[in-house]
């Protein structure tokens, strides 16, 4: 099981990333495959177990490395804005 505030820390990452990159719940997880329901749940805090598959699916859906992920600091702001190009470009393919 994850340290609490660990676990608190990576819930309120995923919502900024998830904001950062102009998403709602419902089009990242459209994006990375996991459940709306279960994806709810984590931003709120209610999933506590994860798996290392499922950080690695919620990295790779930003572009980003697991231990970027878990950093006390966001990706540089560069990093977000090229994220972003790369992900319009595969929508518009």
């Amino acid at each position: 099981m994850v340290p609490r505030s660990l676990s608190e820390q990576l819930f309120r990452r995923l919502k900024e990333l998830r904001k950062a990159h102009n998403l709602t719940q419902e089009a990242f997880c459209e994006r990375t495959g996991i459940s709306y329901k279960y994806y709810q749940s984590l931003e709120a805090g209610r999933k506590r177990d994860l798996r290392l598959s499922t950080l690695e699916r919620l990295a790779t859906a930003y572009g980003i490395e697991v231990f970027e992920l878990l950093s006390p600091n966001l990706p540089a702001p560069s990093k977000i804005r090229a994220i972003k190009r790369v992900n319009r470009a595969r929508l518009n393919r």
